[in-house]
């Protein structure tokens, strides 16, 4: 990918006081011999994550480094400090948000990506080669990537995987109703109460940091204001379980396949999913149902970066090259699924109630129950059976070509922020003056209106009723809580009902209160050293990377967190397990520094 996705959690740390110094100030002041004997180390970190390396300056220097620790408070101070050169190593962390390792490597690692400070012609083909392979392939290539990334040219130094966690109060919500995803954002069609009765009268009450929302159109955002939102305002062609598996479940198709040569991939649609819409701040159905043409249009503009003006998630879609309607069966009988094992008709009539007996183009003409059904096929521009899990992304939501463009009537380039209202503004959905809102929600749920003090969501009554996908809870409110404590003070007073992600050292907090419960899967985050690549000894010296590398002890670091870290050998640990595994060795780091200050 050439740009990154502004979504993903990504966190250089730094550390140091002071003035920053210019690039041509710092040339000179790069890692070695501080002292003549010991070579020095400069690990740069945010306050936030003291904690970490004030662990790895002390295993640095038990195996004779000197160690400057360079703390700065902020990303912002961060940032000025990492565009100065001012480390050798940065603490670094990176979230894998659409359960899949191409993301987890490719804008982090590959020459050019979004993130990478990288240029390695091995690395790159191992990324590329991984890239249009499918799971029982790329393990392998994985594998590969990894060792030549960590133990052979020791870019990185992995520290741990975290845990991903959220706190319900069980005695208001039925415990299993509320999932808890890798990568998903949490799904609030499932949720229920204890009490049934509930579901029309009370609101289910949810809580997030940010009160201002980046965008409610899919595209264009990927952050912490809206990912959960999102998700659950659009429907997407496909969903991840909760373990990063791709599946049609509670998606807008009924089955999915991918063509032998894995580069075409088939969407078989439900025609039970219809566009709710916002008529006195109340969700009113539409009787327009979710077809086809919406979804070529969604993937269409999600690739197209030029498409909406600011648009931050179009890297995550820019393997797709067309999007179309299938409307001819026998194309469907002709094509091999990927592996032979079947036609991708058969595919996609596994467990249908109806078998296929006609294609149709029009939404209105879709009747699964007689056997005509709406095909989209997605081709790639090289073979990416990953495209699946980006197509899973908040970003794929699929939203209303005619309402789309009818509010998106401006020109792109010509596009003026101060005049000009784009579909998704959240100035249209803000209680006061501004408010008119627009929304076509195909997902579960639609916004009605907020303010500063919370959103307020209404079920969509057009989505998949009687069926087990229709959402439990009519009305859903999240609550704008900046502060963690106070967010946990508001569950635990029952003014809300799940906290979504509490700190570790918050955990007791929730586990002494006998009204409530913590819920906790190893998460796709990893925290991990990334080494300069210009200007420092570091940078050109693989051997001390390597000594570095040998002098991290990742068991000493879980026991510190009482074993609420997991351990790690890349950003790929969390999704493929490649069976490597990062020991420290003072022997081998002796070794890397006598072959290091041998040069």
């Amino acid at each position: 990918m050439k740009k990154a996705v502004l979504s993903f959690l990504l966190i250089f740390t730094l550390i140091l006081t002071g003035c920053v110094n210019t690039k041509s100030d710092v040339e000179n002041e790069g890692s070695g011999s501080g002292d003549g004997s010991k070579p020095s180390i400069e690990i740069l970190g945010m306050s936030s994550s003291e904690e970490d390396m004030n662990i790895v300056r002390d295993q640095l220097t038990k195996n004779g480094f000197d160690v400057k620790l360079n703390i700065q408070p902020d990303y912002g101070s961060f940032k000025a400090q990492q565009d100065a050169g001012n480390y050798d190593v940065a603490l670094s962390s990176w979230t894998t948000v659409t359960g899949n390792p191409d993301y987890a490597v490719r804008s982090l690692f590959i020459s050019g990506g979004d993130y990478s400070i990288m240029a390695d012609k091995e690395i790159d083909e191992l990324i590329d080669k991984a890239s249009t392979e499918t799971p029982e392939e790329y393990a392998k290539t994985y594998k590969e990537f990894e060792e030549k990334l960590v133990f052979d040219k020791a870019y990185i130094a992995p520290l741990y995987s975290s845990y991903k966690t959220q706190a319900l109060n069980k005695d208001v919500l039925v415990p299993d109703s509320v999932r808890l995803s890798k990568s998903r954002s949490l799904a609030w069609e499932t949720i229920d109460f204890q009490d049934e009765a509930k579901r029309e009268s009370d609101p289910l009450v949810l809580s997030q940091t940010l009160s201002t929302l980046t965008s409610l159109d899919p595209i264009k955002g990927n952050d912490g204001s809206i990912n959960m939102l999102n998700s659950n305002m659009y429907i997407r062609l496909v969903n991840l379980t909760d373990d990063d598996v791709v599946t049609a479940d509670g998606s807008l198709s009924r089955n999915f396949s991918i063509a032998d040569g894995n580069s075409e991939y088939y969407f078989l649609l439900r025609d039970d999913v219809n566009f709710a819409k916002v008529t006195d701040k109340k969700a009113e159905e539409t009787d327009d149902l979710v077809g086809a043409e919406d979804v070529v249009f969604s993937l269409e503009r999600a690739k197209d970066k030029n498409s909406v003006p600011d648009h931050r998630t179009y890297s995550l879609h820019e393997h797709i090259e067309t999007a179309e309607v299938v409307t001819d069966v026998s194309e469907l009988e002709k094509v091999q699924t990927s592996g032979g094992e079947g036609t991708v008709k058969a595919a996609l009539e596994e467990g249908l109630d109806t078998e296929i007996a006609e294609l149709v183009a029009e939404d209105d003409a879709a009747d699964n129950a007689a056997g005509k059904y709406q095909v989209v096929k997605v081709t790639t521009t090289e073979p990416f059976p990953q495209v699946l899990n980006y197509l899973a992304h908040q970003s794929a939501g699929i939203v209303s070509k005619e309402q789309v463009e009818s509010i998106n009537t401006y020109k792109v380039e010509d596009f003026d922020v101060n005049k000009d209202i784009a579909y998704g503004d959240q100035n249209t959905v803000t209680e006061g003056d501004s408010y008119d809102n627009t929304l076509y929600a195909s997902g579960p749920y639609i916004l009605s209106h907020k303010n500063d003090y919370e959103a307020v969501f209404y079920k969509n009554p057009g989505y998949m009723t009687d069926t087990e996908n229709e959402p439990n809870i009519n009305q859903v409110n999240v609550r704008f809580i900046a502060d963690i404590d106070s967010s946990l003070s508001a569950l635990r007073n029952g003014e809300t009902h799940i906290q979504y992600s509490v700190p570790e050292n918050k955990y007791e907090t929730v586990e002494g209160d006998s009204k409530l419960q913590l819920q906790s899967i190893p998460s796709n985050a990893v925290s991990y050293l990334l080494f300069n690549t210009e200007g420092r000894a570091v940078s050109e010296s693989a051997d001390l990377r390597r000594a570095v590398l040998y002098s991290i002890n990742q068991e000493e670091i879980i026991d510190y967190y009482q074993g609420n870290k997991i351990k790690a050998s890349s950003t790929v640990s969390p999704l493929v397990d490649t069976g490597n595994e990062l020991k420290a060795d003072a022997d081998k780091v002796k070794e890397f520094l006598g072959k290091y200050q041998a040069e």
